[in-house]
């Protein structure tokens, strides 16, 4: 766990307090954000309301022991069970802006042993069995199309996801965009995804990312331990990523 100075807390806070979205993040000196399509991940990302207490709280209602790593807390659900971690928080960000557009037929995760989850089948009834180790579709239940059974097809997900099939799922990125994850998979593994991006005349890129972490908490945005001033990160791709939690190495940086 990485230390932060104690008026280093009272420079984030009052920062944070400052924001209510994402976009209201203040961007270091030079630069301004990267132009994003009206409908795009990156876009939608930027709307994500950010909560006015910064405290990160784990799925059982009790903070987390480390209150160092976050800048500002994410106004999204956690859930009651122990399932959104990292690269679960991830899937959910991604397969929200997907369900806010309606766009159900692109939610869809493999489950570490290769099984396709897809809302479209979900929501038509399909249900996921395990049996002797693999999942099995049935077709078990009602149609539906509804926010609590969008959130039972997101916990099945997170609960034969992670970051080994993530890591399998997402291609190469060669460049940083809003929505890209770095990402490693395994026992253990992590998973940040890009937040938002700025640029100055220089073509220089920064970046905010957010996390969960083990056991399910908050999402959040993180500080950055090699800046102590700013949240954005300007870690360049190719280049090793320091977050408060996770080192990544080089070429962990992927997309959806």
């Amino acid at each position: 766990m990485r230390c932060f100075l104690p008026w280093l807390t009272l420079v984030f806070t009052a920062l944070q307090m400052q924001a209510q979205t994402v976009a209201d993040v203040p961007v270091p000196a030079g630069f301004t954000r990267m132009a994003q399509p009206p409908e795009s991940f990156g876009a939608w990302l930027r709307k994500v309301p950010l909560k006015k207490d910064r405290t990160v709280y784990l799925f059982n209602g009790q903070k987390k022991y480390n209150q160092q790593a976050q800048f500002a807390v994410l106004d999204i659900s956690v859930g009651s069970k122990d399932l959104q971690q990292c690269a679960d928080a991830v899937m959910r960000l991604y397969a929200e802006y997907r369900y806010a557009h309606r766009q159900f037929g692109r939610i869809a995760f493999r489950a570490t042993d290769g099984t396709l989850m897809d809302y479209d089948s979900w929501r038509n009834g399909t249900r996921y069995v395990l049996q002797k180790g693999k999942l099995v579709k049935r077709r078990s239940a009602a149609p539906a199309e509804n926010r609590e059974s969008f959130r039972q097809f997101l916990e099945t997900v997170f609960s034969y996801a992670g970051t080994l099939s993530l890591s399998r799922e997402l291609r190469a990125a060669a460049d940083i965009l809003p929505g890209d994850v770095f990402i490693q998979g395994g026992s253990p593994g992590h998973a940040v995804i890009v937040m938002d991006v700025a640029v100055n005349k220089a073509g220089e890129r920064r970046f905010l990312l957010a996390q969960s972490y083990m056991p399910a908490q908050s999402i959040h945005l993180l500080r950055n331990p090699a800046d102590a001033r700013s949240p954005w990160y300007g870690t360049r791709v190719g280049e090793a990523l320091i977050t408060p939690e996770w080192d990544f190495k080089p070429g962990s940086l992927k997309r959806f």
